[in-house]
């Protein structure tokens, strides 16, 4: 059906050019693409504001209302490393390197700091976007071109949803929850998952998953007092959500010794510690894939998880962004959902949020920002309580939403896109299997460094044991021996990790976090350069 599409294709572009150079002048595609990239984040603009110094900018917006003495405290205590000192710093550096080529010891920037993979070369699902494509412009289904260029299948599944939305409109506002259609869908596919039933009023589709984990943080905690147990190491959106909500973080360390293991002794000394500081913890959150750790919890652990939750009263918040990325045969995904339900645990029983996004697994669409949470356990009148904080944002985008009914129900065997789509969904996910252990080898063989086994998610979290002298030489430098570790590797090799002092860690300890997202073929690179500046770094600093 699709043999000719690459003819149809440039038939139907010839022909618009042909159109454009008739009408009127219009904006040519390359001002359209300097258009488009001059308000980037690499872009000298934005580079001179991250460049600017708190000083230069303290005297220069002195008499304006705002200040860091009037802001909001709450704001000034959150932080999100992911976007921190260390990428400003890598965004300027890009920007030297296309201005000044050789400016530096290296010729690019290699981003191991970010969950972003189709930054890094990584292609779409092509089913994805078909559907999307014609979803977001509808009249094309009616044009005879649409049979060769579009699959079968994502034709009729864009007939399916826009069949959902009321007018057609992928440009109207939806039911706060998300488009009805669309939620079906998603129940329909966490059933099939899970084996137990699922309700499409439990859905609530969010651009990505972090406003979902904003919107529980808002219910949850009313002040100081209320506490949130997170794992540390932890992904630093609950860190920053609980600080920006008011909330108190109450820490809960995973076993870097037995693979990032999650001890429910762990959580019942820090819960004990919190109560004896009159701190009240409402929720207890999991990574599961971990974030920034990469392990995968087994089904016994998950058990006395939700154990413990039960016992304690406790609301279950369950980050599995990461369920499709599971790279070791030992290990397998379970929802918290279908572990408790297996449990012979009800709607009732306990209270569980699961949370869910299209950025992650396979799929990778960050900028779609799709997402949902799955609410069970809640009376009705706590959840009119979390609609209206819903309705507040009027819905999420109708992309997002489409994408989230897609990851959750994707091509069945027997559809024309099928076979695509499984050979699209392997290719990216035993290559990421091959990045993750080619990186785990490489960190395990430098001087002073160890790293757990990468079961699953998209990172790496090395710990490393640096010399005093590098530690002094931090403190010189007022800043985390970590980040001066990363900051010294950046500006040797360009390349970008996340000190681990942004996640959390134990005391004493030193680690970053590096994803396996750069295309495979670059892997080598990373490595090598990583390798030759480590023993660098190492001979500078010893003894």
């Amino acid at each position: 059906m699709r043999r000719f599409v690459a003819d149809k294709a440039k038939t139907l572009i010839n022909r618009s050019r042909t159109t454009c150079s008739s009408s009127s002048p219009i904006t040519t595609s390359t001002s359209v693409l300097q258009r488009l990239t001059s308000s980037s984040p690499q872009s000298p603009a934005v580079l001179r504001f991250l460049s600017t110094s708190s000083d230069s900018m303290a005297s220069d917006y002195s008499s304006t209302p705002v200040t860091l003495n009037n802001v909001n405290p709450k704001v000034l205590k959150c932080e999100y490393a992911v976007r921190g000192e260390i990428v400003n710093l890598a965004q300027k550096l890009q920007h030297d390197l296309k201005e000044n080529p050789g400016s530096h010891p290296f010729d690019e920037i290699l981003y191991c700091n970010i969950g972003n993979p189709q930054s890094l070369a990584q292609q779409p699902i092509t089913f994805f976007r078909e559907v999307l494509a014609l979803c977001d412009h509808p009249l094309i289904l009616d044009k005879s071109e649409t049979q060769g260029l579009f699959s079968a299948d994502s034709i009729e599944r864009a007939f399916q949803i826009l069949d959902q939305i009321p007018g057609r409109a992928t440009g109207a506002y939806s039911h706060s929850q998300g488009i009805k259609g669309l939620r079906d869908t998603i129940a329909s596919g966490i059933e099939a998952r899970d084996g137990f039933p699922a309700d499409p009023n439990d859905i609530f589709l969010t651009d990505g998953a972090s406003p979902a984990v904003h919107m529980m943080m808002q219910l949850l905690i009313g002040s100081e007092n209320d506490g949130i147990l997170c794992p540390i190491p932890q992904y630093p959106l609950y860190s920053a959500s609980i600080a920006l909500h008011g909330g108190t973080l109450v820490p809960y360390y995973l076993d870097e010794e037995t693979g990032w293991g999650l001890e429910v002794s762990e959580l019942e000394n820090q819960l004990k510690t919190a109560k004896s500081k009159g701190i009240n913890v409402r929720a207890l959150a999991v990574i599961n894939p971990g974030n920034p750790t990469g392990q995968v919890l087994a089904e016994a652990n998950q058990r006395e998880i939700v154990e413990f939750c039960k016992k304690e009263g406790l609301v279950l918040l369950a980050d599995e962004v990461y369920q499709e990325n599971v790279y070791v045969p030992e290990k397998q995904f379970h929802s918290f959902k279908k572990v408790a339900r297996s449990m012979g645990f009800g709607e009732k029983d306990i209270s569980l949020v699961s949370f869910q996004s299209v950025s992650k697994g396979f799929y990778g669409e960050c900028g779609k920002r799709g997402g949902y949470m799955e609410v069970t356990g809640f009376s009705t009148e706590i959840r009119e309580q979390i609609y209206k904080v819903a309705s507040v944002n009027l819905c999420s985008n109708i992309s997002g939403q489409i994408l989230a009914s897609l990851v959750m129900s994707p091509p069945k065997v027997g559809d024309e896109s099928y076979e695509s789509f499984a050979a699209e969904k392997e290719g990216i996910l035993s290559s990421l299997a091959r990045r993750a252990k080619t990186l785990e080898d490489a960190f395990s063989s430098l001087e002073g460094v160890t790293c757990n086994k990468a079961e699953g998610a998209m990172y790496l979290f090395p710990r490393i044991n640096l010399p005093d002298k590098a530690i002094k030489a931090a403190e010189e430098a007022k800043t985390a021996p970590d980040a001066f570790y990363a900051r010294r590797l950046l500006n040797a090799t360009g390349i970008v990790v996340v000190p681990g002092s942004g996640f959390g860690q134990r005391p004493g300890t030193w680690h970053f976090r590096c994803t396996i997202l750069p295309q495979e073929e670059k892997i080598p690179a990373i490595v090598s350069r990583l390798t030759e500046f480590h023993k660098q770094f190492m001979d500078e600093f010893r003894g």
